[in-house]
C-alpha cells in the first residue's frame, strides 16, 4: 500500500494542484518560492496535530474574500474559504481490511483509495456571531479619530489571525475515485461522504508521517554546534532502539566500580568542607550527616557524560583498531556530521514507525528538506543514491515513500525524469502567487525515446540546474556562452536578479529543448544563428547531391536557412529573406494552455538586418553568425589596428568597399578561432564596443517576462498604493 498522489487547493501557493508521488522517492524541484515546501508543509498541518494553521496559510486571493465577506448579507458555510486536501491511497491485498471505512461501496474494483480533509468553519453562524461582537466591542479612540493605531479586528483576517484555530477545524470524508475525473477531481455535484469524528483515527491509521527539516543551524562552534547535537541524537537513538543496557552483566559491573571509586574519592574532597560545616551547628546529635554518592545513568551518559569522537587511522591494519588517537566531533567537517546525523534520524524514523503501540500504518512518509546542506557534490549523489538502502527491506504491505526537496543539480544527476516532480511559478496574470506542479514521469512517457534520451543524458552531463532557474538561455556554443554574462551586466543588468541557466547546445539540437520547456512552462530565450546556405540543387540520377548546400552570405539571392533550431520553429519560413522580414512578436512561440489560451513562453533571437557604414557606404546588412553581426556592429571598431587580438581585423581594409570588406569578414569568420575571439573581447578594456541587436533585443524581452518593471518616484505615493 502507498501513497499514489495527493490534491491541494487554497494553502500557501498551492491553488490548486495535484502530486503523484513515487512508490519509494520522489524529488521535489523548482527555484525558490516556486510551492515546494508548502507541499510538504501541507503534511504537517493536517497530519501532526500539535502543528497548528495560520490565516497566512491560506492562499494570497483568500485574505481578499475574507474582507470581502459580509456578516449580514453573506453565507458563511459556502462564502469563506477552506483548505482542501485530498489523499489517494493504491491498496494491496494485504491492507484491504485497514481501508474498509474508506471504500465507497461493495462494489469496489482496486481503485484508488481516497480521503478528504478540509480545514473548515468549526460553527459557520458561530464564527459570524463571535466575529460580529469582536467588530463591535472595539476600543476605537475617541480623541484621536486620525490615529494610526486600529483596533482589532479591523477585518475578518485579522479577527482570524487571533482566532482562526477556535473557529476553524479539520473535517474528513471519503472520497469514490469513480466519481472523479482521470485527474482524481471530482465531479461536479458530487459530495463526499464525511467520516465523523472518526476521521482523524482513520488517517492516522493508515499513514505516519515524519519531517527531515533542513540542517541551516549547523556550526563549528563547540557550545553551539552539531558537536553537542550528534551526541544527543545518537543517546535519542540508543534510549529508543538499542537493546537494553540492563541485560548487560559486564558493563553493570563495569558502572558499579566506577560509583564506587567516585564515591572513595567524593569522601575524601568534600571531607575537609563538611567538617567546617559542623561548625553551623549541622548536622548535630540529631540531624543525618551529609555523604556524596556518585550516581551513573546509563541513560544520561551519551549526552552528558559522553561525546562523539572521530579515530584517526595509523598504519595499514584495520584502521579503527589501529587508531591510537582521536579527535573530538567539531574537528570534523559540517558535512560528514550532516551526513550522520540524517541517517541516525531516517533510521530513528523507521524503528519509531516499526514500534507503534498497536496496530502500526502501512505507509511511512518520510520528508527531507534540502539534504545538500555542507555536503560536497559527490556525497550528495551518494545519498540520493543510497539514502533507501538504509533501511531494511519491507514487510509484506508495508511501504515507506521518502519525499526530498531539494535545489541541488547533484542530487538530481542521480534521478530519471520518472520521480521528478518540478514547481513552477503559475504564468496567469492574475495569478502571480499561485504554483503549479509537473509530473515529469508524464513528460517521460510522451515523448520520443530519442528525444528523451538524449534530453536525460545532456542534462546528467551538464546542466541538471536547468530545473532551478527562473529563466533559461539556449545559445549556439562556446562563444554565446562566454560573452553572455557581460553583455548582461553590460546592457541588461537587471537581469543580474534573475538566476538564470545558460544552456550550450547548438543549432543542430536545441529544438529538442522544444517540448521539455513548454511542458516545465520555463521562460526561455534561444539565441541562435542564420546559417545561410546556398538552396541545394536537385537531385538527379546522375548527380547525387548532398541535402545541404555550401555556405553563403546572408545577402545571397534565395539563400536558406540550414539551422535545425529555426527550421523546427519556423518551419514555415525556409529563405533567408523570410526569416529577416519576421517581426520580433512572431519569434515568440506560441502553444496553446490547458485552458485553451495562447502562451509564449519561448523566443527566439537571430541575427537581423542592422545599419552598417563603412566610409561613404551605407547598407542594412545582417550576419550570418555572432561573430559576422558582431563585425559588422562595430565595422570601424573592429578595424582598428589594434584590434588584431579578436581576430576580425581586415588588412587593406581601407581600400576595400562596404561590400567587399562584408565578404571578407564572411570569410574570415569561417575559419576564425572562436573562442580565441570570445575571450579577446572580454580581455578588451575598452567599451566601446556593442553587443549585436538581436541579442538585446532577445535579453530585453527576456527581462520584461521575469521582472516586472521598475519602481519610479511615484510608486510611493498614496494614490499608487494597492486599492487605489
Amino acid at each position: 500500500m502507498h501513497i499514489k498522489a495527493f490534491r491541494v487547493e487554497n494553502f500557501r501557493r498551492l491553488k490548486k494542484v495535484r502530486v503523484d508521488l513515487d512508490k519509494e522517492t520522489t524529488i521535489f524541484v523548482g527555484a525558490n518560492n516556486s510551492g515546494k515546501t508548502s507541499a510538504t508543509h501541507v503534511f504537517q498541518r493536517f497530519l501532526v496535530p500539535k502543528v497548528r494553521f495560520q490565516i497566512y496559510d491560506f492562499t494570497a486571493d483568500c485574505w481578499e474574500k475574507f474582507n470581502r465577506f459580509d456578516p449580514a448579507t453573506g453565507n458563511a458555510e459556502t462564502d469563506l474559504p477552506k483548505i482542501c486536501f485530498d489523499l489517494w491511497f493504491e491498496v494491496d491485498d494485504n491492507n484491504v481490511h485497514r481501508v474498509v471505512d474508506l471504500l465507497p461501496g461493495l462494489d469496489w474494483d482496486g481503485e484508488p483509495v481516497g480521503v478528504r480533509m478540509i480545514y473548515a468553519p468549526r460553527n459557520p453562524s458561530s464564527l459570524v456571531a463571535n466575529y460580529q461582537e469582536a467588530y463591535k466591542g472595539r476600543k476605537l479612540n475617541t480623541e484621536k479619530p486620525g490615529a494610526a493605531y486600529n483596533p482589532w479586528p479591523q477585518n475578518l483576517t485579522d479577527y482570524l489571525s487571533k482566532r482562526l484555530t477556535n473557529e476553524y477545524e479539520i473535517q474528513y470524508y471519503k472520497l469514490d475515485a469513480r466519481k472523479c475525473d482521470e485527474d482524481l477531481v471530482p465531479e461536479s455535484g458530487y459530495e463526499p461522504f464525511p467520516l465523523g469524528p472518526n476521521g482523524s483515527a482513520i488517517v492516522a491509521s493508515l499513514i505516519r508521517v515524519d519531517f527531515l527539516n533542513a540542517q541551516r543551524h549547523l556550526t563549528d562552534s563547540e557550545s553551539h554546534g552539531r558537536a553537542e547535537d550528534l551526541s544527543r541524537r545518537l543517546s535519542r537513538y540508543y534510549q529508543r532502539n538499542l537493546p537494553s543496557f540492563e541485560a548487560d552483566i559486564d558493563a553493570l559491573s563495569a558502572i558499579a566500580d566506577s560509583e564506587a571509586a567516585l564515591n572513595e574519592h567524593f569522601a575524601q574532597a568534600f571531607n575537609s568542607i563538611l567538617e567546617k560545616i559542623e561548625i553551623l551547628g549541622y548536622p548535630g546529635s540529631a540531624n543525618p550527616g551529609i555523604m556524596l554518592k556518585a550516581s551513573l545513568n546509563v541513560q544520561s551518559l551519551l549526552s552528558t557524560s559522553a561525546r562523539v569522537h572521530y579515530a584517526l587511522p595509523v598504519g595499514d591494519n584495520d584502521h579503527l583498531s589501529a587508531s591510537l588517537s582521536t579527535l573530538p566531533d567539531q574537528y570534523n567537517g559540517l558535512g560528514f556530521k550532516n551526513l550522520i546525523y540524517m541517517g541516525v534520524e531516517i533510521l530513528d524514523f523507521h524503528n519509531a514507525w516499526e514500534d507503534v503501540d498497536g496496530q502500526r500504518p502501512p505507509v511511512h512518509l518520510v520528508m527531507i528538506e534540502e539534504p545538500e546542506a555542507h555536503l560536497h557534490a559527490q556525497l550528495q549523489q551518494v545519498f540520493i543514491r543510497k539514502v533507501f538502502d538504509l533501511l531494511p527491506d519491507a514487510k509484506p504491505g508495508f511501504q515507506t515513500q521518502m519525499v526530498v526537496t531539494t535545489h541541488s543539480s547533484h542530487i538530481l544527476y542521480e534521478s530519471s525524469f520518472q520521480p521528478i516532480r518540478y514547481f513552477c511559478r503559475n504564468k496567469g496574470i492574475n495569478s502571480p502567487y499561485f504554483s503549479d506542479v509537473k509530473n515529469l514521469s508524464v513528460f517521460y512517457q510522451g515523448e520520443e525515446d530519442a528525444t528523451r534520451k538524449f534530453l536525460q543524458q545532456y542534462l546528467k552531463l551538464t546542466h541538471c540546474d536547468l530545473f532551478f532557474a527562473d529563466g533559461a538561455l539556449l545559445v549556439e556554443g562556446n562563444v554565446e556562452r562566454l560573452l553572455l554574462p557581460l553583455i548582461i551586466e553590460r546592457n541588461i543588468p537587471r537581469l543580474k536578479e534573475c538566476h538564470l541557466t545558460i544552456l550550450e547546445v547548438g543549432g543542430a539540437f536545441a529544438h529538442k529543448f522544444h517540448e521539455l520547456l513548454e511542458f516545465l512552462e520555463i521562460t526561455t530565450l534561444v539565441i541562435t544563428d542564420l546559417d545561410s546556405i546556398q538552396p541545394p540543387q536537385a537531385e538527379t540520377a546522375e548527380n547525387k547531391l548532398s541535402e545541404a548546400g555550401e555556405a553563403c552570405m546572408t545577402t545571397a539571392p534565395s539563400a536558406v536557412t540550414s539551422n535545425e533550431t529555426l527550421k523546427h520553429w519556423f518551419p514555415l519560413l525556409t529563405s533567408i529573406d523570410d526569416l529577416l522580414d519576421l517581426p520580433d512578436p512572431e519569434k515568440v512561440v506560441k502553444y496553446k494552455g490547458e485552458d485553451g489560451e495562447d502562451y509564449g513562453n519561448i523566443r527566439v533571437a537571430y541575427q537581423t538586418r542592422r545599419p552598417t557604414a563603412w566610409k561613404a557606404d551605407i547598407a542594412e546588412l545582417a550576419g550570418r553568425t555572432l561573430e559576422e553581426a558582431f563585425a559588422l556592429e562595430n565595422l570601424s571598431w573592429t578595424q582598428e589596428r589594434q584590434r588584431d587580438a579578436i581576430s576580425l581585423y581586415i588588412r587593406g581594409a581601407d581600400q576595400k568597399t562596404l561590400h567587399e570588406l562584408h565578404q571578407a569578414i564572411f570569410k574570415r569568420v569561417r575559419n576564425l578561432d572562436k573562442t580565441r575571439f570570445a575571450l579577446g573581447l572580454i580581455a578588451e578594456q575598452d567599451a566601446g564596443w556593442k553587443a549585436p541587436q538581436y541579442i538585446i533585443d532577445g535579453l530585453v524581452w527576456l527581462r520584461d517576462q521575469l521582472l516586472p518593471p521598475p519602481r519610479t518616484s511615484t510608486d510611493s505615493l498614496p494614490e499608487n498604493k494597492a486599492g487605489k
